[in-house]
């Protein structure tokens, strides 16, 4: 792949993403009740304000002002593509010159180990994970906490058990936005992914890391399945959506699940966990269509419109507080 200079890169992530929707799509703004903020016509909770291009998408819990960052994030784009489309429709920014040798790939190093995980566990019961949920993904050392920033690092590994995969998830947001990267060098091949303890026949997969702890605390902990984060979802548009995706571009299946059914030929039922909005219910029929004929397919999106895993357990969590505080109860 071609590699972009600095210059290009600066240019390309200078551009808002207020700017980008006006020039690009403007069919996708409607105006809001509230003063400058606007919404998009596909996506549920999702708003941006028309003068500094701050935006949040209130279902995902994710934010952000760039283009880049837009299209990555809520378009369901990689990094390449972004770029490259924006590249594409600003063709000022492709004046910059860019460097013509690749970039050699990052080695894989995990962050360095806290002494103790006691930060990250109380932002994991915060967000209603069990404790014992955290400590079984500890004794399989595919949880930590790093240092310096005490992030929660979700590690993914391959069939020896070396790691391979990494993601980083902030226990302190700023402003109202969290900080969530892969580490350089991860190989999305091997996401994070929570193991039986013994045997099994089913795979449950889950857009995001907390999703599968959270499932697996609402289900009382139980270890009785794979629990495999795909790394985020790649889903159209709305509006693209019933076989209007660009033509030439054939729908990718999720390379963590192809990876781990082809490692794991004892696999027979494949649990979809997805988000229960628009690019999860599309990533679940995806799914289905893909692998239908040759594995059962146990479809359990969170019942509620617009919500995750993650979000049932915060209010599962919280239902048990205020039951606890009733007279006479949690005595």
């Amino acid at each position: 792949m071609p590699w972009y200079g600095e210059a290009q890169m600066e240019a390309v992530r200078s551009v808002t993403a207020m700017e980008y929707l006006q020039k690009h799509q403007p069919y996708r703004l409607k105006k809001s009740s509230a003063r400058n903020e606007w919404e998009l016509t596909d996506h549920d909770s999702f708003k941006i304000n028309g003068i500094t291009s701050k935006w949040h998408w209130k279902s995902r819990d994710i934010g952000g002002i760039s283009a880049l960052n837009f299209l990555i994030h809520v378009d369901g784009m990689d990094f390449k593509e972004a770029v490259r489309l924006l590249l594409q429709e600003n063709p000022s920014l492709s004046c910059i010159p860019s460097q013509p040798e690749e970039r050699p790939r990052k080695p894989f190093v995990l962050p360095e180990p806290f002494q103790n995980c006691s930060r990250v566990q109380r932002y994991l019961n915060s967000r209603g994970i069990s404790s014992d949920v955290i400590r079984y993904c500890r004794r399989l050392g595919i949880l930590y906490e790093s240092t310096p920033y005490h992030n929660a690092v979700f590690v993914g590994m391959d069939e020896t058990q070396k790691p391979r995969y990494a993601f980083l998830r902030g226990i302190y947001d700023k402003d109202g936005k969290a900080f969530r990267i892969e580490q350089g060098g991860s190989e999305k091949n091997y996401a994070f992914c929570v193991p039986p303890n013994g045997k099994s026949n089913r795979v449950a997969v889950y857009e995001a890391c907390i999703d599968a702890l959270a499932h697996m605390t609402l289900e009382e902990g139980r270890a009785d399945k794979y629990r495999l984060a795909l790394g985020g979802i790649s889903a159209p548009r709305e509006e693209r959506s019933a076989g209007k995706e660009k033509q030439g571009k054939p729908v990718k299946n999720p390379p963590a699940l192809v990876h781990f059914l082809k490692s794991h030929p004892e696999i027979e039922e494949i649990e979809i966990c997805t988000d229960n909005d628009f690019a999860g219910r599309w990533a679940c029929e995806h799914i289905k269509s893909a692998y239908g004929n040759d594995y059962r397919i146990i479809e359990n999106l969170p019942q509620i419109e617009g919500v995750d895993y993650g979000d049932l357990a915060v209010r599962e969590m919280e239902r048990n507080k205020s039951i606890s505080r009733l007279p006479g109860q949690g005595r």
